[in-house]
């Protein structure tokens, strides 16, 4: 299975996606091409990309037109987008980011600089990645709680319905002739029975008490916790104050 990271090239000038396809290639990257928004939104759909390099001044559809409407298909939505720009304006950037661009990088750019931003923008992604896979598994964890709980009030009710049946068996054992039933026999059955249904019960109130804890721990992990894109807009905006590049 082929696991290198493949990236979407997408600009109208040929010299600049000769010079990436070359480079990225030759680090190990899976590159394909496209000259215009058109052709990238048709290779985002065949070619699924981890990531996609995308020029924003493109004839047919703009860079942020491809955006748009790459976040609002849920199929590609993820996939982050670092977009090339010959404008330095910041409210331009800003925009961008708000769409759904995960980096910026303004012409003339430096290759060493265009690879350290895919590899920390792939990083990133790896980490929301998993964070999603936590948040999924707690989910997960929470529903087998509430599985858990339903099981033990059947559990009791159970119980409930064994004792009723050890004490219709006692007091059928009281009224029988005598000779026909040993009562002593009788009484010890009933009483080990008893002792059953009685460290049964102790056991479950245990578990019921360790299931409220639980819960008690996960709702105050939920106050503190921060949602999936409040985090990533976050991490956005730190990874461009600590680069330099205010914006």
């Amino acid at each position: 299975m082929d696991t290198r990271k493949k990236i979407l090239i997408v600009d109208d000038e040929l010299t600049n996606l000769e010079f990436f396809e070359v480079m990225l290639s030759k680090l190990g990257f899976v590159v394909e091409e496209a000259n215009d928004g058109i052709e990238a939104l048709e290779k985002v759909r065949k070619f699924t990309p981890d990531l996609i390099l995308l020029d924003n001044i493109m004839p047919k559809m703009s860079g942020w037109e491809v955006t748009k409407t790459l976040k609002a298909d849920p199929k590609f939505s993820s996939i982050p987008i670092v977009m090339f720009s010959a404008m330095d304006d910041v409210k331009d950037k800003v925009a961008g980011l708000e769409l759904g661009v995960d980096d910026y990088i303004t012409k003339p750019f430096n290759f060493s600089e265009v690879l350290a931003r895919i590899r920390a923008v792939l990083r990133n992604r790896e980490l929301f990645a998993q964070i999603a896979v936590r948040e999924s598994r707690l989910v997960m964890a929470e529903e087998l709680n509430q599985d858990m709980k339903k099981n033990l009030a059947d559990f009791v009710k159970s119980i409930d319905e064994l004792d009723s049946t050890i004490t219709m068996v006692s007091k059928s054992g009281e009224t029988q002739k005598d000779g026909l039933i040993d009562q002593k026999a009788l009484s010890d059955l009933v009483g080990a029975i008893t002792e059953k249904t009685q460290a049964v019960r102790k056991h479950i109130a245990e578990l019921d008490a360790r299931i409220e804890k639980t819960t008690v721990e996960w709702e105050d992990l939920k106050k503190s916790e921060i949602g999936l894109s409040t985090l990533e807009t976050q991490i956005r905006k730190f990874l461009h104050a600590a680069d330099g590049r205010d914006l």
